[in-house]
């Protein structure tokens, strides 16, 4: 008599806590569990602006997979999705011959760059995606400052990063903490290094709370960064961008932070999607599929008045996979599902190293003790990952 297929395609915080959550929660023969995913091991997106600045090695930021799944209950493929057949309830791998078959399946395939139609932004910038894209940018900005002291160009030393939310902001602080030391490795006085923030949205870090929005404004400031605020970015070239009103501001690095939208292979599938995400129902469901769910970067969630959507967070990914891994194992045993219901523990938000601002409960808070607070976030997700052993291996206050 055969079991169940549960499919999981992709191995991000969602995918991966719901593929934890099957093996913690199925006995050995109840399910046949797969986890699919382009890379041997799972990067914490929460720490990719640190490779990407150059104040972290890459590895920081990677987890092998194998080291926190059991694969005797849970089946690993290493491989890409090409496409998703619904009527047919198959998945093709690239590698693949044979298609994937399930009966339940769970996408957690991420996001893609949302350029909002920007010129030029695709080919010219640079994205924080992954492993590879923050080792390029980290390469690319190193390249540019070597070249500097023969060629006197100031756009070798300007950095435009576009888009002043979570991602952008944490990645300025970044770069404030790696300049000087990059500045005495290429001998270029530090007040010669120019850092722009470039945002459409009237303030930074929209939606977050106005006083902690000021102190990370004035922090960074006093660090030498340029913030153009509720100016949108037209094009971007090779040599720079052009921001609303036709200025120019030349830079030889762009890093784009500015949003992101579903995967593309979500949409191919034929599944409802809004900017290629998916309004998913109070069971983490595609509209129209009762054995299709979506997670992390590609669902939607509204808040409960039911006007906007939760920003895509590891925060709400991670919850949904730990939902999702209790749901199915009662659906296959028969039971009742229970409702995702999102609940928000604080979000906090790095401005370098030593600097943090952030809400957890109800309290705000700003500077050295948000800063620890961020690591503590980080290291819960370690200890939920593989216990004390990976938070002992990967971890650092």
């Amino acid at each position: 008599m055969s079991v169940p297929k549960i499919v999981i395609l992709g191995a991000g915080y969602g995918g991966l806590m719901t593929a934890k959550g099957l093996q913690k929660e199925l006995n050995y023969n109840e399910a046949e569990v797969t986890l699919v995913n382009q890379n041997s091991y799972h990067y914490i997106t929460t720490k990719l602006h640190e490779p990407a600045a150059g104040t972290a090695h890459h590895d920081h930021a990677r987890i092998a997979i194998e080291d926190v799944i059991n694969t005797k209950k849970i089946k690993f493929i290493r491989d890409r999705v090409t496409s998703i057949n619904l009527q047919q309830k198959e998945v093709q791998l690239e590698k693949g011959d044979e298609p994937l078959k399930y009966d339940y399946l769970v996408i957690g395939l991420g996001s893609a760059p949302e350029t909002f139609g920007i010129k030029g932004l695709l080919e010219n910038a640079l994205f924080i995606r992954n492993i590879d894209s923050v080792r390029m940018i980290r390469e690319h900005i190193e390249y540019m400052f070597a070249r500097y002291p023969s060629e006197k160009k100031e756009e070798l030393i300007t950095i435009v990063v576009g888009g002043a939310g979570f991602t952008g902001i944490e990645y300025v602080g970044e770069l404030v903490d790696r300049m000087p030391e990059l500045c005495r490795e290429y001998d270029i006085p530090l007040e010669k290094v120019r850092i722009v923030n470039i945002e459409a949205a009237p303030t930074v870090l929209p939606g977050f709370d106005k006083e902690l929005v000021d102190y990370a404004v004035k922090y960074l400031e006093s660090k030498g960064v340029e913030f153009l605020i509720s100016t949108p970015i037209e094009e971007c070239t090779q040599d720079g961008v052009i921001v609303k009103g036709g200025k120019e501001i030349k830079a030889s690095t762009v890093v784009w932070t500015g949003g992101v939208r579903g995967n593309k292979l979500v949409e191919d599938s034929g599944i409802e999607t809004m900017r290629g995400r998916v309004k998913v129902d109070e069971f983490l469901r595609a509209p129209g599929y009762d054995n299709v769910f979506v997670l992390g970067d590609s669902s939607l969630v509204f808040n409960e008045d039911g006007e906007r959507p939760y920003p895509p967070t590891a925060q709400i990914a991670t919850q949904q996979g730990q939902c999702l891994g209790k749901n199915l194992a009662a659906l296959i045993r028969g039971g009742e599902m229970k409702p995702f219901k999102y609940e928000p523990k604080g979000t906090v938000a790095s401005l370098g190293r030593k600097e943090a601002i952030g809400v957890v409960g109800n309290k705000k808070m700003a500077g050295g003790m948000a800063a620890f607070m961020k690591k503590v976030i980080d290291l819960r997700w370690l200890f939920l990952l593989g216990g004390v052993s990976l938070v002992l291996r990967k971890g650092k206050l």
